[in-house]
């Protein structure tokens, strides 16, 4: 897969991820990095359940589901309002 579809399902990851978890998006650039970090941890917790993505909406899933896991955990460590 392209560097090009990355960002694009990045971008798509961290916002369906800001939506399920805030309700809103963080903005393009943010939505971008919470997407391909959560891509890579999402990687990461699949391969750790050995489950392997091939299709660009399996990528998206993967992403998405790396993405909410990693708001999870930066909500954990941030302080309430």
């Amino acid at each position: 897969m392209g560097i090009i579809w990355s960002i694009i399902i990045g971008i798509a990851a961290g916002f369906i991820a800001g939506k399920i978890m805030k309700g809103s998006g963080f903005g393009l650039i943010l939505n971008l990095i919470v997407g391909v970090i959560g891509g890579v941890l999402g990687g990461w917790i699949f391969s750790l359940l050995g489950l392997s993505i091939n299709s660009i909406i399996g990528n998206l899933v993967m992403s998405t589901i790396g993405a909410v896991v990693l708001l999870w955990i930066i909500s954990l460590f941030r302080k309430k309002e």
